[in-house]
């Protein structure tokens, strides 16, 4: 028996249901797709130039994975979570990154050091400057930096930066104020110390009080668009 069409492999081994899969999920995680907006077949195979079939297919995984609900007309959409949802997600995170800064800390140059603490001058400069955007790329960029240095422990690699992708979606709302820009910086701050004094307990202490701060501004954004 044949494989369907969204099945067949590509020329780099990947089906298109899948390379449609991870397209639509990368759009979730990025903030693309809003909560409550709808997802229908049509739209988005005309916008990815495939045929309905591989969306059709990816959007029930979607949904199995739980990053979409179906709405009670045709289609799907993404789902508000509830304050308790964003708590438990920076929760589990509160605990994986500061195992991570653990491992960094034992592991890190002063080379690393030294691009670490430039992208954190680059985003006191945007904040000055009140440049919001900018203050997340380089937000975004100091933590990727430091996901790279455990890229190594490939499953445990993976794991955080699928859940980061997810939490981005509320760290590009709450970094639309200079008061969390700020304190997000004040953090990479703390944990960029805590790094140079190779001291592992106050890393892993610095990040989870930099996640905690960072969960306190994704519930009170949560709360407004309520």
């Amino acid at each position: 028996m044949n494989p369907s069409p969204s099945r067949k492999p590509g020329k780099n081994g990947i089906s298109v249901r899948e390379k449609t899969y991870e397209r639509l999920k990368a759009d979730i995680f990025s903030g693309r797709f809003r909560p409550g907006e709808r997802l229908a077949e049509e739209h988005l195979a005309e916008e990815l130039g495939v045929s309905r079939t591989p969306v059709r297919e990816a959007l029930h995984k979607l949904e199995q994975d739980g990053w979409i609900e179906p709405l009670e007309s045709r289609g799907f959409c993404i789902p508000h979570d509830s304050p308790e949802e964003v708590e438990d997600l920076f929760n589990l995170r509160t605990v994986l990154e500061g195992y991570t800064l653990r491992l960094i800390c034992k592991r890190i140059t002063d080379e690393q050091i030294k691009v670490l603490e430039e992208m954190i001058d680059q985003s006191d400069d945007a904040l000055r400057r009140e440049r919001l955007d900018e203050v997340f790329h380089w937000n975004t960029r100091f933590h990727d930096a430091l996901h790279d240095m455990v890229a190594d422990k490939r499953r445990f690699h993976s794991l955080i930066v699928n859940m980061r992708k997810y939490v981005l979606r509320y760290r590009k709302d709450t970094l639309q104020y200079l008061d969390a820009g700020q304190r997000a910086s004040e953090g990479h701050r703390q944990i960029l110390l805590a790094l140079k004094l190779k001291d592992p307990e106050m890393c892993e202490r610095a990040m989870r009080i930099h996640i905690r701060q960072s969960m306190e501004d994704a519930l009170q954004t949560n709360r407004e668009a309520m």
